[in-house]
């Protein structure tokens, strides 16, 4: 019911602006990002590319992999070069890994180019959403409360610096979509004003 009247009602939603630099989305693992970046890359008529995708395919390897043979620092570091090659790309909606704005050299590239948008979650929807995985290299079958609990300590603080928060919530994803639309509409609205022109999503 919820989903339905989300969707008639996303026809008549009308956002006031163009995005003047790729969006960026941020957040832990199973925050939605890809989903959700997905979604508003279509709306927005934009395209869209997931980092971890995109580092797999420049690695020649899964991200599993990538940490088992070569080490977390070599995944951050190949990471932040297949970031920076992104962002120079033309304006598009990234969704990014888990800890992609918590290693400082990515987020200060994020800064420059980019307008990034947290998606935060709550342990409760983060625990349901990465145990239905089994290519997250953190996670073992029984530790995701414990390894999440560590990880919402050490980057929900860095999050917060992310230009745009949205809480994403149990609910449909083009509900949480539409926040994230508005939420962006009123931040490029104070920051971009030449870009905050009327179009309808």
């Amino acid at each position: 019911m919820r989903d339905d009247f989300s969707q008639a009602n996303r026809s008549q939603m009308t956002v006031s602006f163009m995005p003047p630099k790729t969006i960026v989305l941020v957040g832990l693992m199973g925050s939605g990002k890809t989903s959700i970046g997905k979604r508003l890359a279509k709306r927005l008529e934009l395209s869209f590319f997931d980092s971890d995708i995109e580092v797999e395919q420049a690695a020649g390897y899964p991200i599993k992999e990538i940490y088992d043979i070569f080490g977390e620092q070599a995944f951050l570091d190949g990471e932040q070069r297949v970031i920076k090659r992104l962002l120079d790309q033309p304006t598009h909606v990234l969704a990014t890994g888990g800890g992609s704005f918590a290693n400082k050299p990515t987020r200060e590239i994020v800064k420059e180019k980019a307008i990034s948008v947290w998606l935060k979650a709550d342990i409760d929807t983060l625990v349901a959403r990465v145990s239905r995985r089994s290519d997250r290299p953190m996670f073992n079958d029984s530790n995701h409360h414990e390894v999440l609990e560590k990880l919402i300590e050490e980057r929900y603080p860095v999050f917060e610096e992310a230009d745009v928060h949205v809480e994403t919530l149990d609910e449909p994803t083009n509900s949480t979509v539409d926040r994230v639309i508005q939420a962006m509409s009123d931040f490029i609205r104070a920051k971009y004003p030449n870009y905050y022109v009327l179009k309808s999503v």
